[in-house]
């Protein structure tokens, strides 16, 4: 029971610290596209490329880490990229070229590719599985106060602000430093950082290779991230250029984005629990349709704020259920490999601000909208088609690689959890 006690309470330490560094991000990379467009002259085609590049990177990188927080422990991992995280932060902020800005922007962008699903798998290492849900939700909705709170503070201070850049650097060291002085309370830590050595990234690709069901999530994920996973980095030049007041109706879409996760997420963990996972996702992506639709028609503030309400709908429901049914699929031994090998689905932070951008170029607002709305539906076909797969089965009998699947058995979408 004491042990039990020790690992809540790492979880909402871990949960707590998610919002604390989610409030310094808010108040810095918000403003990214803004900063490259007013400070640096950049169009929305380069904005879109230069901000894509880092979550390219990060994309292949994060496998990496995802394996090899398997065999050393993901609170090392997690040290040394909020580190990177917190010099990356400082680096932005004292940048006066282009050129170093997105070396900066690059090493952020990397360091949040692999900070996702490391903490996502230290989450699921530390908490019971009843409770994943749960907890899951909360840290969602811890870091979601941040995206409320962090632009109006952007705002308040300066977009710009060197001193926000360098704050917000802090405030990640900080939080590396607690991690770093805290133990894992986890029964398994020392068998998972024991399992038989073997070469990160190609465990990870070996292990999307031998579970179909997680190859088309992440084809799926792809999608999904490049529809919700860097918004801003479309709509704050669709804003700035196209609507009067663009800049504060942007940081205002922010906020009320953070916002409207912190009233709906706990009616969407309970919708979630009810339907199951892959219904939750389908309707989300549906959603996402209808925001972006909502984005294109509007013709005003109100209009936009509607639809990023329903855009923000689609998000809640998303996010949880993707995690669930990855780890669903996964195991104490695999989860880092399974959720480092989903984490290539970053790529679609790439895939969204350079096709975005070259679209908003190309065919304005209409290109842009209908772009994402088309890979939403696409991703609600591709996730349930996943489902319908069949597990591993071979790879389930090779117990000597040390990221043996569990026994053959149809992956399950209702979600256990205390609400």
């Amino acid at each position: 029971m004491r042990h039990d006690k020790q690992q809540l309470n790492y979880v909402l330490f871990l949960i707590a610290g998610s919002g604390l560094v989610t409030i310094a991000r808010a108040t810095t990379l918000s403003f990214l596209a803004i900063k490259l467009q007013q400070s640096f002259g950049l169009g929305p085609a380069m904005i879109g490329a230069l901000l894509g590049i880092g979550p390219l990177v990060g994309a292949v990188t994060a496998p990496f880490a995802g394996s090899l927080s398997d065999r050393v422990g993901r609170k090392t991992v997690m040290t040394f990229t909020l580190l990177s995280m917190a010099l990356a932060l400082i680096g932005m902020g004292l940048a006066e070229t282009v050129l170093a800005f997105c070396i900066a922007q690059i090493v952020a962008a990397v360091a949040l590719a692999i900070y996702e699903p490391i903490s996502r798998a230290l989450m699921s290492d530390v908490c019971p599985e009843p409770l994943r849900l749960k907890y899951f939700s909360w840290r969602y909705t811890a870091t979601n106060v941040g995206w409320a709170v962090g632009p109006l503070i952007g705002i308040a201070a300066g977009a710009t602000s060197t001193t926000l850049f360098v704050i917000a650097g802090v405030v990640y060291a900080m939080f590396a430093l607690v991690l770093h002085m805290l133990n894992v309370p986890i029964y398994q830590y020392d068998d998972i950082s024991k399992a038989p050595a073997s070469t990160p990234l190609l465990e990870s690709l070996k292990a999307a290779i031998r579970d179909p069901r997680l190859a088309f999530f992440l084809g799926g994920g792809t999608l999904l991230i490049a529809v919700y996973g860097q918004w801003s980095a479309t709509l704050a030049p669709y804003l700035t250029g196209n609507v009067a007041g663009g800049m504060e109706i942007y940081a205002y879409l922010v906020s009320i984005n953070g916002v409207a996760v912190l009233i709906g997420n706990p009616f969407a963990r309970r919708f979630i629990q009810g339907a199951g996972a892959l219904n939750g996702l389908v309707i989300g992506c549906m959603l996402f349709v209808f925001g972006e639709i909502g984005f294109l028609s509007a013709a005003g503030f109100w209009g936009l704020a509607a639809s990023m309400v329903v855009f923000t709908l689609g998000e809640i429901l998303v996010v949880p259920c993707e995690y669930m049914l990855v780890d669903d699929i996964s195991n104490e031994r695999n989860r880092g490999s399974y959720f480092g090998a989903h984490s290539f689905s970053t790529i679609g932070n790439f895939i969204g601000p350079t096709l975005g951008g070259a679209m908003l170029s190309a065919f304005g607002g209409p290109g842009m909208f209908l772009l994402f709305a088309g890979f939403a539906a696409i991703s609600a076909i591709l996730f349930a088609i996943g489902t319908r797969m069949p597990p591993p089965i071979a790879a389930a009998r090779q117990s000597s690689t040390g990221t043996s699947l569990p026994p053959a058995q149809p992956a399950r979408f209702d979600l256990p959890g205390t609400l």
